[in-house]
């Protein structure tokens, strides 16, 4: 699933792609994608509107048109193609966005987990029926230490999921949790109510400085995931522990292992990261 990160580079990609060009129709070939409106009101309303700003909220899309704003959420696999002309025959193509320019942006998805929103413009982007349980993005500096403290010090479940919880900070997955927690030498098993108000302050140095490296890497590019706009991320290549099973940890030279904490697939080095 492409993270925070990730998601700004599409935004960014996109903004350079569609930045004040209009929508001369849209067609929707899978229902359930469409989270709200219903989909014919979803297409009417969209028809002729124009690409103003493009923002993100976490791992929301946020695009500004001109009586609307349009929120997308990618889930595991949704990405974005956008072709010059007729886009190629596709069952993993779910919506086709009719540029008055010619193009076509053409919506992919091989689960078809990913959602769109539309709502009246006038409606405040925080407090849209999307977003109503997501925290602050991970730019946001209410994030702060403290902020973070308040929101984790009196749980008991392990810290690697308090980082995942999108309403507590968004756009943080699975990948930047662990190097998260292997820069600050933490276990991601370590309680919530045993981490201590030093220790959220490190935390939000280095996910501040993680993530941002990462955006400016253009992403991570994991499995499948690269950005089909012509972006392919190069943050793996810095990555300390994620997705480095068996290898010896760049600190201390001991193995780095996978387990699991809460169904998630885990790395760390037991040795230089402190449970507690």
């Amino acid at each position: 699933m492409p993270e925070g990160p990730e998601v700004q580079v599409v935004v960014s990609t996109l903004e350079r792609q569609l930045q004040d060009c209009m929508i001369n129709n849209v067609d929707v070939f899978y229902d359930k994608l469409i989270a709200y409106p219903s989909v014919d009101s979803f297409c009417q309303q969209i028809q002729g509107q124009t690409f103003h700003t493009f923002s993100r909220i976490g791992k929301y899309l946020l695009f500004t048109l001109d009586t609307s704003i349009l929120v997308v959420h990618l889930r595991m696999e949704g990405r974005f193609y956008i072709y010059d002309q007729q886009p190629p025959v596709s069952k993993h193509i779910h919506s086709i966005w009719h540029m008055k320019d010619g193009r076509n942006v053409c919506y992919h998805d091989t689960r078809k987990f990913g959602r769109m929103w539309l709502y009246p413009k006038t409606e405040e982007i925080t407090k849209l029926p999307a977003l109503k349980n997501v925290g602050y993005d991970f730019t946001d500096p209410r994030a702060d230490a403290m902020y973070f403290y308040q929101q984790i010090h009196s749980a008991h479940r392990p810290l690697k999921m308090a980082l995942l919880d999108q309403s507590i900070i968004a756009g943080i997955g699975n990948i930047y949790a662990d190097e998260i927690c292997f820069a600050t030498r933490l276990d991601p098993r370590s309680r919530c109510n045993r981490i201590s108000k030093k220790d959220c302050a490190n935390i939000i140095i280095q996910m501040r400085k993680i993530l941002s490296e990462a955006i400016a890497c253009g992403g991570t590019t994991i499995r499948d995931y690269t950005s089909s706009l012509g972006v392919s991320g190069r943050f793996q290549i810095h990555l300390q522990v994620h997705a480095r099973k068996g290898e010896p940890c760049p600190v201390c030279g001991h193995t780095i292992e996978k387990i699991t904490v809460g169904q998630r697939g885990t790395y760390l080095c037991r040795y230089c990261q402190k449970r507690k």
